[in-house]
C-alpha cells in the first residue's frame, strides 16, 4: 500500500509540474486555464544547464526522478543524462541514466529515497555529491576514494648537498 501511493504521489508530482494551473473566479463559476511550462524545468526534475540531453528518458526514469522529488521534497537537479560517449555500456548512452542531485539534501537521504523507488536499477555516489539513478539491472557502488585519489603519494626524495 505504501509503495502504491509513493507512486501515486509521484506520479501526481510529475504531472502537476507539467502544467501550470491558474484559476480565475468570475463569480460563482471557476475556469482553470492549462500552460505549457517553456522553462528547462520538465516534470519532476530540472536539469543544471539547456545543454543537458533528457528528452529521451523512458517513463521508468521519469517515475524514479519523481520518487525521490517526493521522497525528499525537492526537485532533483540533473547535472548529465543522455551522452554518446562513455564507457560501453553506461546506460547514459541508452539514455537509461542520470546523474543529480538535490539541493539542500544529503547524498544518504537522496540513496535512501532512490531504494524506495519502484522501477529503480543502479544506484552510484560519487565523491562530489552527485546520485547516479539507472532503471537497469539492480547494482550499487560508491567510487568515492577511487581512481586518483587511491594513488600511493610519492615517497618523499632525499637531496643530498653537494659539496
Amino acid at each position: 500500500m505504501g509503495n502504491a501511493c509513493s507512486i501515486a504521489l509521484a506520479s501526481l508530482f510529475a504531472l502537476s509540474s507539467l502544467f501550470a494551473f491558474d484559476a480565475e473566479a468570475d463569480g460563482e463559476v471557476q475556469k482553470i486555464i492549462l500552460k505549457k511550462e517553456k522553462a528547462r524545468v520538465t516534470l519532476a526534475y530540472a536539469t543544471q544547464t539547456p545543454r543537458v540531453r533528457h528528452s529521451c528518458f523512458p517513463g521508468a526514469l521519469h517515475v524514479v526522478l519523481a520518487h525521490i522529488a517526493a521522497q525528499t521534497g525537492r526537485r532533483p537537479l540533473v547535472t548529465s543524462g543522455h551522452r554518446s560517449n562513455g564507457r560501453r555500456g553506461s546506460y547514459h548512452r541508452k539514455c537509461m541514466a542520470a546523474d543529480i542531485r538535490v539541493p539542500g539534501v544529503a547524498v544518504s537521504r537522496i540513496v535512501a529515497a532512490a531504494r524506495t523507488a519502484p522501477g529503480i536499477g543502479g544506484i552510484g555516489t560519487y565523491c562530489n555529491g552527485i546520485v547516479h539513478v539507472d532503471v537497469g539491472p539492480s547494482r550499487r557502488w560508491n567510487y568515492c576514494n577511487r581512481g586518483l585519489a587511491r594513488l600511493k603519494k610519492p615517497k618523499p626524495t632525499t637531496v643530498v648537498a653537494m659539496r
